[in-house]
């Protein structure tokens, strides 16, 4: 953990995991929101347009949109689940390209 910001482990599934190009990696993030912002940085448009469709994990429970913007005290683990893979988040709706 770098002094004073939590880890954010990121798991990509699926078709996430083809987006991001890596199944895994750990940013240092103050939110969750914050460490996805990071994640897309350097990544093109369709990594965006698939972690938008995804559902969250966060430490095995599931990250509503209020939840991503609450400060972290400590190292979390996200799993970021395409739809197909168990995850769609309710509250948007998943474009047909990504499925």
């Amino acid at each position: 953990m770098m002094e004073g910001v939590p880890d954010v482990h990121l798991r990509y599934w699926a078709g996430a995991r083809a987006a991001a190009g890596t199944a895994e990696e750990t940013l240092h993030a103050a939110t969750v929101r914050d460490a996805l912002a990071q994640a897309r940085a350097g990544r093109g448009e369709h990594f965006a347009r698939v972690v938008e469709a995804c559902s969250l994990l966060v430490d095995g429970l599931a990250a509503h949109e209020a939840d991503l913007d609450r400060p972290l005290t400590g190292a979390v683990a996200v799993e970021v689940l395409p739809p197909f893979a168990g995850g769609a988040r309710s509250f948007r709706q998943v474009p047909p390209t990504l499925c």
